[in-house]
């Protein structure tokens, strides 16, 4: 009796270690994308600029002011080893934005007005970047990457507002660190230059904020998240070059 117990839980602890040895072959075939000792360089530049003489759409009256958006951000990577690659990427980036004037009416008995608005801000991150290259199928001009990135950075910015003896100023500055991680595909167009599309889908973010009003009053911010959903803000498309 004590024989046939045995060679039961034999027979059970066995058959998960039997189906597990099974290999099902998916016909996925793992070619080499990026071969190693590759350097891969580019850079993503992006520039907006508004000009506003009495705008109106919706609940805004009447809006006069000017702005714009600018960022840079050259990066370089080494392919350490077949479709793995590491590397880092500087970012710059400035805003402006002046409201002349600006009249909001939502109804007759709400409505309120801004006048002499200015605010300008400047960042510089430093990210330091790891991707790993998968091909689709047998091509190599098609393929997917996922890039993991340490961010680090800061910002500073100035907020004036009002005139004469109403004015008053804003001085704030940031530190920002980040984890995430952003899938991309890749195409190229001929054996060194490609396009990339990436798009953020998880990290974690922390942010630390100082500011002093008038030069007198002082005030800071602390904030933390975590976001593991697909982020459209942070789709980017750039062009590489593969060296």
């Amino acid at each position: 009796m004590h024989r046939l117990y045995y060679l039961i839980l034999l027979f059970i602890f066995s058959l998960p270690i039997s189906l597990s040895a099974q290999r099902f072959d998916r016909g996925i075939t793992q070619i080499t994308f990026i071969p190693k000792g590759q350097w891969i360089t580019g850079c993503n530049i992006s520039y907006s600029q508004h000009t506003n003489d009495n705008y109106k759409f919706i609940v805004i009256e009447g809006w006069n002011g000017e702005g714009y958006n600018f960022s840079v951000s050259p990066f370089l990577l080494y392919c350490f080893k077949d479709n793995l690659a590491s590397g880092g990427k500087f970012e710059y980036t400035r805003s402006l934005l002046k409201i002349n004037n600006l009249d909001i009416s939502i109804d007759d008995d709400l409505s309120f007005s801004l006048s002499d608005i200015y605010t300008l801000k400047h960042g510089y991150y430093a990210t330091g970047l790891f991707r790993a290259y998968l091909n689709l199928g047998e091509s190599k001009r098609f393929g997917l990457f996922n890039e993991v990135q340490l961010k680090f950075g800061g910002t500073q910015s100035k907020l004036i507002s009002g005139s004469g003896e109403s004015l008053t100023g804003t001085y704030e500055s940031s530190f920002d660190f980040g984890l995430g991680m952003a899938p991309g595909m890749i195409a190229f167009v001929n054996d060194y230059t490609a396009v990339e599309v990436t798009v953020g889908v998880l990290g974690f973010n922390v942010k630390s904020i100082n500011q002093t009003t008038d030069q007198v009053v002082v005030g800071s911010r602390k904030t933390s998240s975590a976001n593991f959903k697909i982020n459209l803000l942070a789709l980017s498309l750039g062009l590489s070059f593969y060296l």
